[in-house]
């Protein structure tokens, strides 16, 4: 791919024709969506082994940079349950400090990734490793939360799945019956209340005859969060809040800090980097794809995926100096600010400037939430984030498509995802190898397929047998022309072979070692052979090769001018 430097974030395009209709609705749409973000960016830090704060001014700094900076209309950006697992793992294997420069590392890497426009490479990722990988991480989601819903006291869970359950199991005694209340209503009404507030439900009905509408678009974490904060704090419930773990949420900018660099320090971080972008890219690639699905506005134009890596990059280079965590596009909240009305990427500035405002004024009251709460939030997110109901179509796919999402949802349970989809990709390779080498044939004519007045072969009594090439011959199938070789070598001297390639459509250096060692097996038994009718690229690598100055030489006009 071409290196591409040129900068042009969709936000210069949606401004041209903007107009006070389009702002009112998008200054709507980032209200909407900063409010929703609010405790979903806490509940992710805090799931991720960091404090709340790390998970809200990531929300807030990425979120602004990448609407500002993408190329999408209404992507938001921002930290997302994807990352849990992951940043949980890097921070409790190499340490807080080397998670910001794997972090910022990874933004250099999306950043190249963009510039050297990569970002439809993203779309290779097979759809069955995207599904195992996603699945894998909505369980391990979930997992990380049943501490925190039970409310066990256990000072830090281990990074792995198997240590995970049995620490969980040697602490079921210090279970709080206030906390997995507070968890389990959370849970429930996160799915209730966008049941009851929907168009024609008999709640809606009455707020419609109390001209209450606006009441419904509370987002239902908000509701979840306020009232059951609120409860806690009234009854004066024994359960642990963001006060008693953390000490509060500062009022405050956030500090530009440097972490501590060194090349050596780099070196070893690699594959948290690598993971920290690769992760970020599908995601935010796919949230993206998923945004031009749904969206009806007649601004929207489709997303521009090597602006997006720029700007994901921009951003995910950017937090760490304030102690924030990896951040990417967000479905969940992209699909809220749709919902909302949102016409352009101001939409998702708003909702960051929202967020900043909230966090600047209302921090001290976040003293109040219960751990449980945020729980049972994650937990929500964990089961809308899995696509559980793929498992139930399993059978109507081939094995191939088993293994790869099988194979890559337990790798990434048991394991991790970096290992997940290194192992994944490398038999989704293997497998699309052996698929193409299964679709290569080679079928023998009852004779060569000689158009009238052809002289490519001269006249006489020389015995002559034809066959045609049908797919891709390359180093998958190969080994396919073996019958062909046996053939002449159990056939009468001087035997003339006639290969018709116009189905051949791929051939490789390995397959035309394959038709070279056929010409040396015919020529071996004082034969010739004729390759006819070869599309563009067979045709081009046998010129380029001299293989076509070897079949010319032998006295046939074998290949078309």
């Amino acid at each position: 791919m071409p290196f591409s430097p040129a900068f042009h974030p969709r936000l210069l395009y949606a401004l041209r024709h903007y107009d006070r209709n389009r702002w009112l609705a998008d200054v709507g749409a980032g209200v909407t969506v900063g409010i929703v973000a609010l405790p979903l960016a806490m509940a992710f830090a805090i799931a991720s082994g960091l404090k709340p704060e790390a998970g809200l001014w990531t929300a807030i700094i990425a979120g602004f940079l990448i609407s500002a900076l993408g190329g999408t209309n209404v992507q938001i950006g921002g930290p997302a349950g994807a990352f849990i697992v992951i940043v949980y793992g890097i921070v409790e294997r190499y340490g807080l400090a080397n998670l910001l420069i794997a972090t910022a590392c990874a933004g250099v890497l999306l950043v190249l990734l963009g510039l050297f426009r990569l970002g439809t490479l993203v779309r290779f990722v097979p759809v069955s490793i995207v599904i195992g990988f996603t699945n894998g991480i909505a369980v391990l989601i979930a997992l990380s939360q049943v501490k925190d819903w039970l409310g066990l006291s256990i000072d830090r869970m281990p990074g792995n799945f198997f240590s995970q359950i049995d620490t969980l199991a040697r602490h079921l005694d210090s279970f709080n019956p206030y906390a997995f209340g507070l968890g389990t209503a959370c849970v429930a009404g996160l799915f209730v209340w966008p049941r009851l507030m929907m168009k024609g439900s008999p709640v809606m009905q009455v707020l419609e005859r109390h001209t209450v509408r606006t009441f419904a678009r509370v987002p239902a974490p908000v509701v979840a969060l306020v009232t059951l904060s609120l409860l806690s704090w009234a009854l004066k419930l024994p359960v642990e809040t963001i006060g008693t773990r953390f000490g509060g949420i500062p009022q405050a900018l956030p500090a530009f800090v440097l972490p501590d660099f060194s090349w050596d320090t780099v070196r070893l971080l690699v594959t948290p980097t690598v993971t920290i972008a690769l992760l970020g890219a599908i995601e935010s690639l796919l949230c993206a794809r998923v945004a031009d699905q749904l969206a009806t506005d007649p601004h929207h134009q489709k997303h521009d995926p090597n602006q997006e890596l720029v700007a994901l990059g921009m951003a995910n280079l950017v937090v760490p100096f304030f102690g924030g965590m990896p951040a990417t596009g967000t479905i969940a909240r992209t699909v809220t600010n749709l919902r909302a009305g949102a016409t352009s990427p101001v939409a998702g500035m708003v909702h960051a400037l929202t967020l900043a405002v909230i966090v600047l004024v209302a921090a001290p009251l976040a003293l109040h939430i219960p751990l449980a709460v945020l729980a049972g939030i994650l937990l929500s997110v964990a089961w809308n984030m899995g696509e559980w109901h793929e498992f139930l179509r399993l059978r109507h796919f081939t094995n191939h498509y088993r293994l790869l999402m099988l194979g890559t949802f337990f790798l990434t349970v048991v394991f991790d995802l970096t290992v997940a989809v290194e192992v994944g990709l490398f038999m989704a390779c293997a497998l699309f190898v052996r698929r193409m080498g299964e679709q290569f044939r080679v079928e023998r004519l009852p004779e060569p397929p000689l158009p009238a007045g052809d002289a490519a072969l001269p006249p006489g009594p020389r015995p002559v047998a034809a066959w045609r090439l049908r797919g891709a011959l390359f180093f998958g199938a190969a080994a396919k022309i073996d019958p062909i070789l046996q053939a002449v070598e159990a056939g009468p001297p001087g035997m003339d072979v006639v290969l018709d390639a116009r189905d051949l459509v791929v051939l490789d250096t390995t397959g035309l070692d394959a038709l070279a060692q056929v010409l040396k097996a015919v020529a071996a038994r004082g034969g010739r052979l004729s390759v006819q009718n070869a599309p563009e690229q067979p045709r081009s690598l046998m010129q380029r090769s001299g293989f076509a100055a070897r079949l010319a030489a032998q006295g046939l006009e074998d290949l078309p001018v």
